[in-house]
């Protein structure tokens, strides 16, 4: 499943790799502020390099947060913009301690990606006792902006919420009334399983049940098994990247029954690729961003492919976008003093090729719209990663769980 396209990639364990953006013509600059911590900015992207979600994120996300600070000039204020990477294994405790060493050791400023809904909840702790900036990119589970929210996290990309709201709802009112669940045991999967289930219900549709497997299972064939005798027309899988590919491949060589169908309740327009068109066709995906929505979409993702020969998922954006809003703020206050930065972020609007009119709620949930997007047949797909038809623009107050449902101690305080 995973791709290596990013030569001389170091992949070990623990390998962390800096990469100093050239500055160019045109860079940021400025009177060096006081209240600048360091000799350089430092951009962490904390992601998956070898595991189920690499081509997600991975060396994905390390290409587009060089794009951003190359874009941005190389430097702010007067120094030096770095990127560092690493791979946390999807395990709470390497990511847990690289976050800490990133910040205590080498002054990290920013953390990003951090693939994982476990992962990300474990990071986002350690960044706020330390007062340091996590921009999640990669995880879903709703508890970032709920439970665990902190004042120094923003939720960017996309969240169990909008993935349940925009696929289940729309399968619902095409006519799957009956769900059988197919979830990836942890925050991300349960959250996904309950938040769908809950639209199901809602929209007037019935759910007979679920069969939750670990993290990167082996044998998902029990688990099809038991979906194919619950009769339920629709199969909901709440899981992601590897685990998702497997469930689709052991679903078809088992055979459904003709009146049950698939629905990817996290899906990457790069696991259309694995998978294929005929073995994808016709599935409604809810997207945060997608290559070919527009011009702006399109010529940046054509970089984008030239250094990866891949076209982005909606992670690599938002890892752009998240760089470049971060940049952004140091730049405007003269800092990268985490709490100055913090309040700036959600005190402006922010436009970029991901979404425009962008801003940042007291929860820490980047508003944006999302995107309900079918598979196409074959014969549609015209060029290759022409993947998807564009069903429906969701807005964002209509995408994301309503502040007024928030669970986050930062919004029941206001």
């Amino acid at each position: 499943m995973k791709h290596s396209f990013l030569p001389g990639l170091v992949t070990a364990t623990l390998a962390i790799a800096c990469i100093v953006a050239p500055v160019q013509s045109g860079a940021q600059t400025g009177t060096p502020g006081k209240g600048m911590s360091g000799e350089a900015v430092k951009i962490g992207v904390l992601t998956d390099l070898s595991g189920i979600y690499a081509d997600i994120g991975g060396e994905g996300s390390v290409v587009a947060a060089r794009m951003a600070v190359e874009d941005f000039g190389g430097s702010v204020l007067g120094r030096p913009i770095q990127v560092i990477f690493a791979d946390h294994q999807n395990r709470v405790d390497v990511g847990a301690r690289l976050a800490i060493e990133w910040i205590e050791r080498d002054g990290v400023d920013m953390i990003t990606d951090s693939l994982n809904s476990a992962v990300a909840i474990a990071v986002s702790h350690v960044a706020a006792k330390r007062k340091r900036i996590v921009i999640n990119t990669g995880a879903a589970s709703t508890r970032l902006t709920n439970e665990d929210c902190s004042p120094y996290l923003v939720h960017h990309t996309y969240d169990t919420y909008a993935l349940a709201h925009g696929t289940a709802r729309a399968v619902v009112q095409e006519g799957g009334k009956t769900w059988f669940f197919i979830t990836a045991d942890y925050p991300f999967g349960r959250s996904l399983e309950r938040e769908a289930g809950e639209v199901v219900l809602a929209s007037g549709g019935k759910v007979l049940g679920a069969a939750r497997h670990p993290f990167n299972a082996k044998d998902f064939d029990p688990l099809v098994r038991a979906a194919r005798s619950s009769g339920a027309e629709i199969i909901g899988l709440a899981n992601a990247g590897g685990d998702m590919i497997n469930t689709i491949r052991a679903a078809a060589a088992q055979g459904l029954a003709k009146n049950q169908s698939i629905a990817g309740l996290l899906v990457f327009s790069s696991d259309i690729h694995t998978l294929g068109l005929q073995a994808t066709q016709g599935m409604y995906v809810t997207e945060a961003w997608y290559w070919d929505l527009n011009d702006e979409t399109r010529a940046w993702s054509r970089r984008f492919f030239e250094r990866t020969q891949r076209m982005p998922s909606m992670v690599h954006a938002g890892t752009y976008s998240a760089v470049t809003m971060y940049l952004r703020a140091v730049q405007a206050t003269g800092t990268d003093d985490a709490d100055t930065v913090m309040k700036w972020l959600k005190s402006n609007s922010h436009s970029d090729m991901f979404g425009k009119d962008m801003h940042v709620r007291p929860d820490g949930r980047l508003m944006h719209d999302m995107y309900l997007l079918q598979v196409k047949k074959p014969a549609e797909s015209k060029v290759p990663w022409d993947y998807y038809h564009l069903r429906r623009v969701i807005p964002s107050a209509e995408a994301f769980q309503p502040l007024a449902e928030s669970r986050c101690p930062l919004v029941r305080k206001r």
